[in-house]
């Protein structure tokens, strides 16, 4: 059975932004380690996610300290926090979904994790982690950070296994809302990326 992260308040609401486009989210290369920065059109895209968010109060704010993600953020006062860096891919950095099958026929990240990377589980207990850190707050709290690490997280969220991330699609310069009906955790807005 999958064990819940604890909730101390369902009152916190978490705003899911992740980082605009990079040259590797264009050639569909998989980018954990690698610190990229924004295109040009990532940039604005961030520009535009962070106006979207300009009249919402947060009580606290987290970024990956990777480049994309810390840019996305730009100006918003934010504390940086490691563990929501994105997958460590391993032997995958840098390879398309292509290539990797050409390698490994079958394969996908939730279910098999990376070689010499981590494990659906390694980024399911960096997920709980967050998730208890954040769910001690009271009011809104946004985390700027990646693809395939805050569909983990949505998944332990919801009380699922990590693995259950691969339902939940998300695209570069979006911004989703997880919170509380009553005391179930619940998607309140998902992937959503009006105007890119």
């Amino acid at each position: 059975m999958v064990k819940k992260p604890v909730s101390a308040s369902t009152k916190c609401k978490l705003y899911l932004c992740r980082h605009g486009e990079t040259e590797w989210t264009l050639s569909g290369q998989h980018t954990g380690q690698t610190d990229l920065p924004l295109t040009k059109r990532g940039e604005e895209q961030a520009v535009y996610l962070r106006k979207r968010l300009e009249n919402i109060p947060f009580e606290a704010v987290f970024s990956s300290p990777k480049k994309r993600a810390v840019q996305t953020c730009g100006p918003i006062q934010h504390q940086l926090d490691p563990n929501l860096c994105e997958w460590d891919y391993g032997d995958y950095e840098g390879k398309t979904w292509t290539e990797i099958q050409q390698i490994n026929p079958g394969w996908t990240i939730f279910d098999q994790g990376a070689p010499h990377g981590e494990s659906p589980e390694q980024v399911g207990q960096r997920a709980d982690a967050v998730l208890h850190k954040i769910l001690t707050y009271s009011g809104n709290v946004a985390l700027f950070s990646h693809g395939h690490f805050l569909r983990v997280l949505t998944a332990r969220f919801l009380g699922m296994a990590p693995e259950m991330g691969k339902l939940f699609l998300l695209s570069v310069a979006s911004i989703s809302i997880l919170g509380f009906e009553r005391r179930q955790p619940v998607m309140q807005l998902w992937n959503s990326s009006q105007g890119f």
